[in-house]
Formats: structure tokens, sequence, C-alpha cells
């Protein structure tokens, strides 16, 4: 390792221990169950004995958690409906009428300004760069935040046990970068970007876009995909000037730093399919289904 690699100035500390966690453990084994099993629409009662939940406390936990009840997560966020939601052009919240859900609240989203790094900062692979960083709870396991002077400029997620290897996977992509823990530092973005009601467009986040140019285009163009909305990789292609490069678009929205606040999991296949997700696919359905939540709350 040579003197422009990355230096840490701190090992990583651990996480808090995952009993922390508790809530989103159980509802990402049913989201899990959900996603696998949802052609045999389980019910209330089948879901909370797979996590070992009563279905009175799973119904209550999973609803204070996402906004909206088992079942109206499994009718929400099954392929089916994501497929129909594409074919048929529409949001989520008109779907979610046909569907029995609860009426309409105010609709939050997130107000992000933005701005990239230069060419020469992304070629540099960090180099001259501080990046402080930071793990959170969060709606959807341990969040790992970054931030330069400038903004916000990574947002990962990992479960517990799996800390170091999502620091190595986001590090690596600024390798001759310095970092530094500092929870101070990151505790205001993670209070940010997970509490809606700080969602205003009077108050901004700022965001910092770390890649190459055509990465950069295709993130900013996930940032004007909105909340309750799914978007194909061939329609950013197009949208990006790129008809004919769906693949490089799907490489970077899996590239993307930033995730949640860039919302690479509202991208979708050709035919609707939620398709991978860096973080894992489970947390895509669950983000989603989160996203509902707040708006049909």
């Amino acid at each position: 390792m040579n003197a422009q690699t990355a230096i840490l100035q701190k090992d990583v500390t651990p996480a808090p221990h995952a009993a922390d966690f508790g809530d989103y453990e159980v509802v990402r084994k049913v989201i899990e169950k959900i996603s696998r099993d949802y052609r045999d629409q389980p019910s209330l009662e089948e879901l909370a004995d797979a996590v070992g939940e009563t279905p009175t406390g799973l119904q209550k936990l999973f609803t204070r958690w996402a906004g909206l009840s088992p079942k109206a997560f499994l009718q929400a966020v099954t392929l089916d409906h994501a497929r129909r939601l594409l074919d048929e052009g529409l949001p989520l919240l008109e779907t979610s009428f046909e569907l029995g859900m609860s009426g309409p609240g105010r609709l939050h989203d997130l107000f992000v300004t933005h701005e990239a790094m230069s060419p020469g900062d992304y070629k540099s692979r960090g180099a001259g760069l501080t990046i402080r960083y930071g793990y959170h709870v969060s709606p959807f396991g341990i969040a790992l935040v970054m931030a330069t002077d400038r903004g916000l400029a990574g947002l990962a997620f990992c479960d517990a046990g799996e800390e170091k290897a999502a620091f190595a996977d986001m590090s690596g992509r600024w390798p001759n970068a310095t970092y530094v823990e500092d929870l101070s530092a990151t505790a205001p973005y993670a209070a940010r970007i997970f509490e809606p009601s700080r969602w205003r467009g009077e108050e901004p986040l700022r965001v910092v876009l770390i890649g190459t140019d055509f990465q950069v285009r295709v993130w900013e163009a996930l940032l004007d995909i909105p909340m309750g909305r799914a978007k194909p990789y061939s329609r950013i292609a197009a949208e990006i000037g790129a008809p004919k490069a769906s693949r490089a678009v799907g490489a970077a929205i899996g590239a993307n730093p930033v995730s949640f606040v860039v919302p690479c999991h509202r991208a979708v296949g050709k035919s609707g399919a939620l398709t991978g997700y860096h973080w894992g696919l489970t947390r895509k359905r669950a983000i989603l289904g989160w996203e509902a939540g707040r708006i049909a709350g």
C-alpha cells in the first residue's frame, strides 16, 4: 500500500449491537418471506409465525415501521405490482387507492441541491479530499454516512457485522482520500435524511457527486424520479441522450455512492422487475415499501 493509498485515521468502530436494530431485523425477515412467497399471498398469521411474533404484535410493529400493514405492503411491493405500475404509468399513490390503502397525506420527498466534483477531482481518486464517516441507525439497517466539507458524498447500508465490508466498498471508490471517523459530522446528515418532517424545500440537503461525467449524468437523472414512481433503465438512457446505453446506465446506477438520497431504488428493468440493488434486493423492496407508507399515510 503506497503513500497515496487511503489514510484511515481510526479503526472502524463496531456498530451498535444488532438488538438496536430489532425492528428492522423483524421487518426484513417479513419482507424476505413476502418477496419469496408473494404468489401465495401469505396471511398475517403465517408471516407472524415465520418471525416468532404474534399477529397483533407484527401488525403493530410493521405498521409503525412502514406506515402500512403487512397486507398492504404485500399488495404494493410485489413484482407484479411493480410491472403494473410501470406498464400503466400510474403513480404509487393512485395504485394505492386501487388496493384499498389509506387516503393520501401530504406528499414529501427529499429536496436535494447537488454539485459534481470536477473530472480532475474524480481522476485523482480522492487525493487531497478528507471524507468524514460514521455509522447510524436507519429504517433500513445500519447506515454508513460519508461527508466532505462540501456536503454528503456517500450513503451505504449494511447489517450488523458487515460494517467493515461496507466501508471497504465505499472507501475503495476514492482510495486516495483521507478518511476520518467523525460521528458529530455525519449525525446531522443521518437525522436530515431519515426524518421525513425535515424534507423541506427551504432546507435543501447538500450532496456532492463524485464520479465520471457519465455517471453524474445518470445520477442527476435519478434525482428527477419522484417518490412513488419507477423508471426503466432504457428510459433513463434516453433522457440523458444515450438511448443505446442501457447497460452502461445500469452499471452507473449500481455504482451510485449516495443510496436512497439519489434514488437508484426507483430504477427498474424493462419488464418492470425490480432487478438488483447494490445493498441487497430485500433492502430495495424495504425502501420502496417505506416510501409507499409515506405516501399513503
